[in-house]
């Protein structure tokens, strides 16, 4: 093959690869576009009239002083509470979050150094419970919690404990699955060697695995967040549409009615649901990031 022959080879070659380049990001900003077109459609709205929005769905807001009024509207409604919506959404993803977290760590942390058939035995049985659909135990859940809250003594349904509880319950399995992969790759010499020098068992995991775990850490807590903060369906169930305690989620659905539908106090209340979760994100972004990669390359 002579010299020329190869050098066009290699001028194909590039430009083919330009050619998918140019593909790749052209698809890439396509899917962009898609997932990000709810958020503007709903950013658009939120500075929209009811009636703007009633006349077109999709459409570019006349006066920027409607979304201030619209703020206001929904921050004074009586039916929204925000506030309080707020603070018992924040009380519930924490606390979620928190015991999630650490028991689902600390129960990884267990099964992966206790090499034994009973360790294996429950990692399965967290893997298994990972494909249980939740309408499957939807409904037998109310009265499972009633009749536990009276056995117990402790009221479950209508509080932010007994909320608590059933997420840690939906939340564990996939947790410690995720926390299991990474906990494996640990050295055991490390722990052998807090031992050495008198650490508790308690104290390894708290001082040594879990800030190893940080990366891994922050994802879980963004995962789970996510769901936590904009579940429905659960808080439904457990709370009521009308009770003391009341998700953000649970709140907007005080915007629409039988008949009437406030679609501009609807948009900007989502809004506000948003804009916690987008300010975590954006804090959180590096540690994500971080965890999947170490996941990948683990």
């Amino acid at each position: 093959m002579s010299q020329y022959n190869a050098l066009e080879i290699v001028g194909q070659n590039k430009a083919r690869q330009k050619r998918l380049r140019v593909l790749a990001e052209i698809g890439c900003i396509l899917l962009f576009i898609i997932f990000m077109l709810p958020f503007f459609i709903v950013l658009l709205n939120s500075m929209r009239s009811n009636a703007e929005i009633i006349n077109s769905a999709v459409g570019l807001p006349t006066s920027l002083s409607t979304f201030g009024e619209n703020v206001t509207s929904v921050w004074n409604n009586p039916t929204f509470n925000f506030l309080p919506a707020f603070k018992d959404s924040v009380i519930i993803t924490a606390l979620s979050l928190a015991v999630i977290s650490i028991c689902s760590a600390m129960t990884a942390w267990v099964l992966v150094r206790n090499k034994t058939w009973w360790s294996t035995a429950l990692f399965l049985m967290f893997v298994a419970a990972m494909v249980i659909p939740f309408q499957v135990v939807m409904f037998p859940l109310i009265t499972w919690f009633r009749d536990l809250g009276n056995f117990l003594h402790i009221p479950l349904l209508r509080t932010h404990g007994g909320l608590v509880f059933a997420y840690l319950g939906f939340g564990e399995s996939m947790t410690i699955f995720i926390f299991h992969g990474f906990v494996k790759n640990i050295p055991l010499e490390i722990e052998e060697a807090a031992d050495i020098d008198g650490c508790s068992r308690a104290g390894t995991f708290f001082r040594i695995v879990l800030p190893l775990l940080q990366p891994v850490f922050v994802t879980v807590l963004v995962l789970n967040g996510l769901w936590i903060w904009n579940d429905y369906l659960l808080p439904l169930l457990l709370l009521g549409a009308n009770g003391n305690v009341r998700t953000i989620p649970l709140a907007v659905q005080g915007f629409i009615g039988s008949f009437v539908k406030q679609w501009n106090l609807i948009m900007v209340s989502t809004l506000l649901a948003m804009l916690p979760i987008i300010v975590l994100y954006i804090f959180a972004q590096k540690y994500i990031v971080q965890g999947m990669v170490e996941g990948a390359v683990k």
